[in-house]
């Protein structure tokens, strides 16, 4: 299964998943505990969302169990790690490639496109949280913005009504594809953690 670029899911985890790890291995271990873009969040509570929600998501539809051994509160980057090289080991399985993930709200999908579809991308959008409460490059693939919006803004209300996104941030109309699609999923582009300029 590929994404409308032409590229396959393993490989474009490899190239998301990659950038969120680089700036987990890069954030220095005094910034875990600083403040992050979303409210209440601190930097470690963007890997814990990440390294919580989808072992359960995965498994409950599909029966495949990723463990973590390792504890976010104990050592983010050791557990955003071991997910990290589960889902690369999940996606370069063949055998991946004729599974089914079922759920109630989407039905029955493709294993590898359900990972693509909604932790990949989560991961997309949730490395501007992180790089930004840890003081890191936060650019994010111009492009890569400009398709999840595209393929997100005529489903608005059925996201808003999911609980996921906060309310929209309103940006200028020629703001750039990050911008725009960070005001979409309920982020201020200019929110800076305390102390950082």
């Amino acid at each position: 299964m590929s994404d409308d670029t032409g590229q396959g899911a393993a490989e474009e985890w490899r190239e998301i998943g990659g950038g969120f790890t680089r700036r987990v291995d890069g954030a220095d271990p005094g910034s875990w505990d600083a403040p992050a873009p979303v409210d209440g969040w601190r930097a470690r509570d963007v890997v814990g969302h990440l390294v919580e929600w989808f072992p359960g998501f995965l498994e409950s539809g599909s029966g495949i169990r990723l463990e973590v051994a390792t504890s976010v509160e104990d050592d983010p980057a050791a557990a955003w790690n071991e997910l990290e090289r589960g889902v690369r080991d999940l996606l370069d399985d063949p055998a991946t490639a004729t599974r089914v993930l079922s759920n109630p709200h989407i039905g029955d999908v493709p294993l590898d496109r359900a990972v693509s579809q909604f932790f990949t991308a989560d991961v997309f959008m949730h490395t501007w949280d992180l790089a930004r409460a840890t003081g890191q490059d936060e650019s994010l693939d111009p492009e890569r913005c400009a398709r999840m919006l595209a393929g997100m803004e005529p489903v608005e209300e059925m996201i808003r009504a999911s609980g996921q996104y906060g309310p929209r941030v309103a940006v200028p109309a020629d703001a750039d594809p990050q911008t725009r699609l960070l005001g979409f999923i309920g982020r201020d582009p200019g929110w800076r953690a305390p102390g950082r300029s």
